[in-house]
Protein backbone atom coordinates (compact mmCIF):
# COMPACT_ATOMS: atom_id res chain seq x y z
CA UNK A 1 0.00 0.00 0.00
CA UNK A 2 1.21 3.67 -0.58
CA UNK A 3 2.43 5.57 2.62
CA UNK A 4 3.50 2.12 3.92
CA UNK A 5 7.10 1.33 4.36
CA UNK A 6 7.36 -2.03 4.87
CA UNK A 7 9.11 -4.03 7.12
CA UNK A 8 12.33 -4.64 5.41
CA UNK A 9 12.89 -0.99 4.42
CA UNK A 10 16.52 0.14 4.65
CA UNK A 11 17.68 2.40 7.63
CA UNK A 12 17.83 6.00 6.76
CA UNK A 13 20.52 6.58 8.85
CA UNK A 14 22.81 3.97 6.34
CA UNK A 15 22.21 6.99 3.63
CA UNK A 16 23.30 9.57 5.89
CA UNK A 17 26.44 7.54 6.98
CA UNK A 18 27.08 7.90 3.27
CA UNK A 19 26.32 11.58 2.41
CA UNK A 20 28.11 12.62 5.40
CA UNK A 21 31.01 11.07 3.67
CA UNK A 22 31.13 14.42 1.56
CA UNK A 23 31.48 16.62 4.44
CA UNK A 24 34.89 18.48 4.52
CA UNK A 25 35.39 18.41 8.46
CA UNK A 26 35.09 15.97 11.01
CA UNK A 27 31.14 16.41 12.25
CA UNK A 28 31.54 17.73 16.12
CA UNK A 29 29.07 17.02 19.05
CA UNK A 30 28.79 16.92 22.26
CA UNK A 31 31.21 14.85 24.79
CA UNK A 32 29.34 11.75 25.74
CA UNK A 33 27.53 11.76 28.91
CA UNK A 34 24.74 9.67 30.84
CA UNK A 35 22.08 12.73 29.71
CA UNK A 36 22.10 12.70 26.43
CA UNK A 37 21.68 9.91 23.88
CA UNK A 38 22.78 10.11 20.24
CA UNK A 39 20.50 8.00 18.05
CA UNK A 40 22.63 8.65 15.39
CA UNK A 41 20.25 10.71 13.32
CA UNK A 42 22.78 13.27 11.69
CA UNK A 43 20.62 15.78 9.09
CA UNK A 44 22.92 17.20 6.52
CA UNK A 45 22.18 20.82 4.39
CA UNK A 46 24.53 22.08 1.88
CA UNK A 47 25.14 24.70 -0.66
CA UNK A 48 25.83 24.23 -4.12
CA UNK A 49 27.25 26.78 -7.09
CA UNK A 50 29.17 26.21 -10.12
CA UNK A 51 32.30 25.38 -8.35
CA UNK A 52 31.15 22.73 -5.91
CA UNK A 53 30.00 22.75 -2.43
CA UNK A 54 30.09 26.36 -0.99
CA UNK A 55 28.49 25.33 2.56
CA UNK A 56 27.79 21.93 4.28
CA UNK A 57 26.20 21.58 7.73
CA UNK A 58 25.72 18.78 9.86
CA UNK A 59 23.35 18.73 12.90
CA UNK A 60 22.94 16.21 15.51
CA UNK A 61 19.88 15.54 17.46
CA UNK A 62 20.03 14.23 21.38
CA UNK A 63 17.70 12.59 24.03
CA UNK A 64 17.89 14.29 27.04
CA UNK A 65 17.45 11.81 30.50
CA UNK A 66 16.74 13.96 33.01
CA UNK A 67 16.88 10.63 35.17
CA UNK A 68 19.98 8.84 33.21
CA UNK A 69 19.97 5.90 36.19
CA UNK A 70 16.44 4.92 36.08
CA UNK A 71 14.95 5.17 32.40
CA UNK A 72 11.78 4.13 33.93
CA UNK A 73 11.68 7.36 35.87
CA UNK A 74 8.07 9.20 34.86
CA UNK A 75 10.24 12.27 35.32
CA UNK A 76 12.37 11.35 31.76
CA UNK A 77 9.07 11.82 29.60
CA UNK A 78 8.54 14.93 27.43
CA UNK A 79 5.38 16.88 27.72
CA UNK A 80 3.53 16.01 24.70
CA UNK A 81 1.02 17.15 23.32
CA UNK A 82 -2.27 15.36 22.44
CA UNK A 83 -1.31 15.05 18.66
CA UNK A 84 2.27 13.36 19.33
CA UNK A 85 0.78 11.34 21.71
CA UNK A 86 -1.92 10.09 19.58
CA UNK A 87 0.70 9.49 16.70
CA UNK A 88 3.23 7.48 18.98
CA UNK A 89 0.40 5.59 20.45
CA UNK A 90 -1.58 4.84 16.96
CA UNK A 91 -0.10 1.26 16.64
CA UNK A 92 -1.09 0.14 12.64
CA UNK A 93 -1.97 -3.61 11.58
CA UNK A 94 1.34 -4.27 9.67
CA UNK A 95 4.61 -4.55 10.66
CA UNK A 96 6.75 -1.52 11.16
CA UNK A 97 10.86 -1.36 10.63
CA UNK A 98 12.93 -1.84 13.48
CA UNK A 99 14.38 1.46 13.33
CA UNK A 100 10.87 3.02 12.93
CA UNK A 101 9.96 1.66 15.81
CA UNK A 102 13.02 2.72 17.73
CA UNK A 103 12.35 6.38 16.40
CA UNK A 104 8.83 6.50 17.54
CA UNK A 105 9.79 5.39 20.79
CA UNK A 106 12.53 7.95 21.38
CA UNK A 107 9.63 10.71 20.52
CA UNK A 108 8.25 10.01 24.10
CA UNK A 109 11.36 11.76 25.60
CA UNK A 110 12.50 15.12 25.41
CA UNK A 111 14.58 15.81 22.05
CA UNK A 112 16.96 18.90 21.92
CA UNK A 113 16.48 19.07 18.01
CA UNK A 114 19.62 20.38 15.89
CA UNK A 115 21.47 20.91 19.37
CA UNK A 116 25.30 20.99 17.58
CA UNK A 117 25.80 22.32 14.45
CA UNK A 118 29.39 21.40 12.51
CA UNK A 119 28.84 24.32 10.10
CA UNK A 120 31.61 24.62 6.70
CA UNK A 121 32.10 27.26 4.78
CA UNK A 122 34.26 27.08 1.51
CA UNK A 123 35.29 30.32 1.26
CA UNK A 124 35.87 33.19 4.24
CA UNK A 125 33.68 36.03 4.92
CA UNK A 126 31.32 37.58 7.82
CA UNK A 127 28.64 35.13 7.32
CA UNK A 128 31.08 32.28 8.35
CA UNK A 129 32.52 33.95 11.40
CA UNK A 130 32.13 32.31 14.60
CA UNK A 131 29.39 34.95 15.63
CA UNK A 132 27.50 34.96 12.71
CA UNK A 133 26.78 31.17 12.84
CA UNK A 134 26.45 30.88 16.25
CA UNK A 135 23.64 33.49 15.92
CA UNK A 136 22.26 32.00 12.75
CA UNK A 137 21.73 28.77 14.85
CA UNK A 138 20.39 30.42 18.24
CA UNK A 139 17.69 32.17 15.79
CA UNK A 140 16.62 28.82 13.78
CA UNK A 141 16.10 27.05 17.54
CA UNK A 142 14.26 29.69 18.56
CA UNK A 143 12.13 30.39 15.04
CA UNK A 144 11.40 26.42 14.99
CA UNK A 145 11.30 25.09 19.13
CA UNK A 146 9.95 27.99 21.19
CA UNK A 147 6.82 29.72 19.15
CA UNK A 148 4.43 29.18 22.15
CA UNK A 149 6.64 30.29 24.61
CA UNK A 150 7.63 33.49 22.59
CA UNK A 151 3.97 34.18 21.79
CA UNK A 152 4.10 33.38 17.77
CA UNK A 153 1.82 32.04 15.37
CA UNK A 154 1.67 27.74 14.73
CA UNK A 155 3.82 28.67 10.97
CA UNK A 156 7.84 28.82 11.75
CA UNK A 157 7.80 31.20 8.17
CA UNK A 158 5.77 33.65 9.74
CA UNK A 159 8.23 35.17 12.30
CA UNK A 160 9.38 38.66 13.12
CA UNK A 161 12.78 40.29 12.67
CA UNK A 162 15.40 38.25 14.62
CA UNK A 163 15.46 38.45 18.88
CA UNK A 164 19.13 37.66 19.08
CA UNK A 165 21.97 40.13 16.77
CA UNK A 166 25.16 40.02 16.62
CA UNK A 167 25.47 42.17 19.92
CA UNK A 168 24.65 39.40 21.59
CA UNK A 169 27.34 37.48 21.46
CA UNK A 170 30.39 37.88 23.93
CA UNK A 171 33.30 36.78 22.38
CA UNK A 172 35.17 36.39 25.49
CA UNK A 173 34.63 32.79 26.67
CA UNK A 174 36.44 29.81 26.48
CA UNK A 175 35.03 26.25 26.03
CA UNK A 176 36.86 22.25 25.31
CA UNK A 177 37.38 21.08 22.21
CA UNK A 178 38.76 17.50 21.97
CA UNK A 179 40.20 17.71 25.34
CA UNK A 180 41.79 21.51 24.45
CA UNK A 181 40.74 24.78 25.61
CA UNK A 182 39.96 27.15 22.57
CA UNK A 183 38.81 30.71 21.83
CA UNK A 184 34.93 30.86 21.84
CA UNK A 185 31.79 32.86 21.70
CA UNK A 186 28.35 32.41 23.63
CA UNK A 187 24.98 33.88 23.54
CA UNK A 188 23.78 33.97 27.15
CA UNK A 189 21.22 37.07 26.71
CA UNK A 190 18.06 34.67 26.02
CA UNK A 191 15.56 33.40 28.67
CA UNK A 192 15.06 30.11 26.60
CA UNK A 193 18.47 28.84 25.18
CA UNK A 194 21.99 29.46 25.72
CA UNK A 195 24.52 28.87 22.44
CA UNK A 196 27.98 28.44 22.06
CA UNK A 197 30.88 27.86 19.33
CA UNK A 198 34.14 27.95 18.46
CA UNK A 199 36.32 28.12 15.36
CA UNK A 200 37.57 24.71 13.83
CA UNK A 201 40.36 23.83 11.42
CA UNK A 202 39.14 23.22 8.25
CA UNK A 203 36.91 26.78 8.12
CA UNK A 204 34.03 25.12 10.37
CA UNK A 205 32.44 26.54 12.84
CA UNK A 206 31.17 24.44 15.86
CA UNK A 207 27.77 25.62 17.79
CA UNK A 208 25.96 24.48 20.63
CA UNK A 209 22.08 26.00 21.29
CA UNK A 210 20.78 24.37 24.33
CA UNK A 211 17.79 24.79 26.55
CA UNK A 212 17.95 26.88 29.42
CA UNK A 213 16.06 24.86 31.74
CA UNK A 214 18.32 21.58 30.92
CA UNK A 215 21.86 23.50 31.35
CA UNK A 216 22.62 21.86 34.48
CA UNK A 217 22.06 18.52 33.10
CA UNK A 218 24.49 18.71 30.12
CA UNK A 219 28.20 18.73 29.91
CA UNK A 220 29.07 21.71 27.77
CA UNK A 221 32.44 20.33 25.65
CA UNK A 222 32.89 19.02 22.05
CA UNK A 223 34.52 16.38 20.75
CA UNK A 224 35.15 14.90 17.48
CA UNK A 225 31.93 12.57 16.36
CA UNK A 226 33.52 9.08 15.87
Amino acid sequence: MDGILPEDAPDPRIEQAEQLKLMPVPVMGLVPQPSLEDPDWVGLASGLDDRGYSDMTASLTYVLWRNPDDRSDPGNLADLDEQTRMAIEDVPPWPRPAWLLEHVERMRYPQLWEAVRTTWNRDSSDRSSVGSVLVEHVNYILMNQYRQERGLGGNPWDHPAPEVTARSVNSRVKVLVDGVEVPAAEIDTDPFVYGIGAELEGGAVVTAVLPRAELGRIRIEFTTRK
